[in-house]
């Protein structure tokens, strides 16, 4: 029986949602260390940048309480608009629906402030319209760690994908021979992981070993 779901995500087949990473939704995260996550859905941005995936971006009530997007994510996408909504449900926004649909993929990797509300409402509707979503757990964050778990024990159920941002760049890599995205993954590492430390320890650790 063919798994839909034991299909690698790839640079073709699927497409990234960045939602409402913005200040009043990071103020309200208790789930997860908010520069954890800062770090993790830079990790997406620039991941989806490197490997020219369609990236949406939005944010909700941007003039009014929420704030504008985070400026890590914006500056990766600088030429991109943000679609900014009044919804909760970023699926019932038509502007953000469109630009979903019109990266013409089906695999959609969501990931977003809060769990609870803006990755679970859009993700079930997602879930619905057909598509394949895939969820970055370690991206998202709520108001307490019960009110994450039990909104990524739903979306599981649903159907969602758990996944972390490391490894959705690892399965676009595969393999380090990789030449023209080589660079490029190891500096993200190197920004934003705590393998970053590793990765300039061991360029050190060569340069010495040759005299540098």
């Amino acid at each position: 029986m063919n798994n839909k779901y034991a299909e690698f995500l790839t640079p073709q087949n699927c497409a990234i949602t960045l939602i409402d990473y913005q200040p009043a939704m990071y103020f309200g995260v208790q789930s997860h260390d908010r520069l954890t996550i800062m770090h993790n859905a830079a990790t997406l941005a620039k991941t989806g940048k490197l490997f020219k995936i369609p990236t949406v971006l939005s944010t909700v009530a941007k003039d009014s309480f929420s704030g504008p997007m985070d400026s890590v994510i914006a500056n990766v996408f600088k030429e991109q608009k943000v679609i900014d909504r009044t919804s909760i449900n970023a699926w019932v926004d038509a502007n953000f629906r469109k630009a979903v649909e019109a990266t013409g993929r089906k695999k959609i990797v969501v990931a977003g402030l809060w769990t609870e509300a803006c990755v679970l409402f859009p993700t079930l509707d997602m879930l619905k319209a057909g598509y394949e979503v895939y969820v970055p757990t370690d991206a998202c964050g709520d108001i307490s760690k019960e009110a994450h778990e039990r909104s990524v024990q739903r979306l599981i159920q649903a159907g969602a994908v758990p996944v972390t941002s490391l490894q959705f760049l690892f399965e676009l890599q595969q393999d380090w021979a990789r030449s023209e995205t080589y660079n490029g993954v190891m500096e993200i590492l190197k920004a934003e992981s705590p393998y970053g430390i590793q990765v300039g320890f061991s360029k050190w650790a060569l340069g010495s070993e040759h005299g540098g």
